[in-house]
């Protein structure tokens, strides 16, 4: 069995202001915080003699190996990014940042706000700008009709609101 595997498709590379101000917390919480407490630890470990047999010093060696593999993905992939701080030209279409209300064919509706794909865990109603439901409401307007291909079958909404807060 090898070690390779095969580059995985990169997502979007949008975000909203709030979700890079997460994302630069989370990587100097990281960085300043974690791992300095971390290697502390491990040092204090590996001062009481045998490291074969102390799991002190091993699970600190593999924390310190986790931390630094997600700052490493933090500052990449916070290099790439473009903040999107500034609504759209054309507010009256579905674009990046856009809180979208939907109706679907029972007449139930629902608020959802279109973000990249490191922040749509953020908060109720957000959905990354990758998702079928996303993909599918992209350019349209007020009173467009969509259909989304899901694994159930297509379902379609019709757009009711769209608003940039």
């Amino acid at each position: 069995m090898s070690r390779y595997r095969p580059a995985e498709k990169p997502g979007s590379q949008f975000i909203t202001p709030a979700g890079a101000a997460r994302l630069k917390q989370e990587l100097d919480e990281l960085w300043r915080v974690e791992r300095p407490r971390v290697t502390q630890a491990v040092s204090e470990a590996a001062a009481q003699g045998d490291r074969s047999e102390n799991a002190e010093y091993t699970y600190g060696k593999r924390r310190l190996r986790e931390i630094d593999r997600r700052v490493r993905f933090l500052r990449k992939r916070l290099d790439g990014m473009t903040i999107v701080d500034k609504p759209p030209t054309d507010p009256k279409r579905v674009f990046f940042g856009a809180w979208v209300t939907i109706e679907d064919d029972d007449g139930k509706q629902t608020r959802h706000r279109i973000v990249g794909p490191d922040e749509f865990d953020q908060a109720e109603g957000y959905i990354s700008m990758d998702a079928p439901l996303a993909r599918a409401l992209m350019r349209k307007a007020l009173d467009d009709e969509v259909k989304v291909p899901l694994p159930g079958g297509e379902r379609g909404y019709v757009i009711v609101g769209i608003s940039y807060e």
